[in-house]
C-alpha cells in the first residue's frame, strides 16, 4: 500500500487552518459592524447635541427663564457624557478591529504559507515521477533492438 504524499498529509492541517482563517474573517466582519453601528451612534448623538444646543441660540435670543437654562444645562451635561461614552465604546469597538484584523492577518499568512508548502510538495513529486517516468523511456529505448539503416 502506498504511503499517501507530503501533500496531502497535510491537507487536513490546511483544512485547520482555512477553517481558523474564515473563523477570524467572521469575527473581522463583526467588529466591523460594531464599529460601524458605534460610529453611526456618535454621529446621531453629535447632531443631536448640535441640534439642542441650536435650541439655545434660537431661544437665547429671546429670553429665557432661570428653570429652562437649568433644564437645558442639565440636560446639555448629560449629552456631553453619552457623547463621551459613545466616543469611549467607539475606541474599545476599534480597538476590538484591530485584534480582530490581525488575528485574521495571521490566520490568512498561515493558510497561504501552507497553500505554498503544498503546491510546493506537488510540484517536486511531479518533478520526482516526471524524472521517474523519464528514466524508465530511457531504459525501455535502450532495451529495444536498435536497426540502423544506412
Amino acid at each position: 500500500m502506498a504511503q499517501p504524499s507530503r501533500a496531502a498529509r497535510l491537507a487536513p492541517v490546511v483544512e485547520m487552518a482555512e477553517e481558523a482563517e474564515r473563523t477570524a474573517a467572521q469575527r473581522l466582519g463583526h467588529f466591523q459592524q460594531q464599529v460601524n453601528l458605534a460610529q453611526s451612534k456618535l454621529v446621531e448623538l453629535d447632531q443631536f447635541r448640535s441640534d439642542y444646543q441650536q435650541q439655545w441660540i434660537d431661544k437665547g435670543g429671546q429670553g429665557v427663564s432661570g428653570n429652562w437654562l437649568m433644564g437645558y444645562q442639565r440636560f446639555l451635561n448629560q449629552l456631553e457624557t453619552a457623547v463621551g461614552q459613545q466616543r469611549q465604546s467607539l475606541n474599545w469597538h476599534q480597538t476590538n478591529l484591530n485584534n480582530a484584523r490581525g488575528t485574521w492577518q495571521q490566520a490568512y499568512a498561515r493558510v497561504e504559507g501552507l497553500r505554498k508548502l503544498v503546491q510546493r510538495y506537488m510540484d517536486e513529486a511531479r518533478q520526482l515521477e516526471d524524472k521517474r517516468e523519464q528514466k524508465l523511456l530511457d531504459e525501455l529505448s535502450q532495451r529495444l533492438p536498435r536497426h540502423d539503416r544506412y
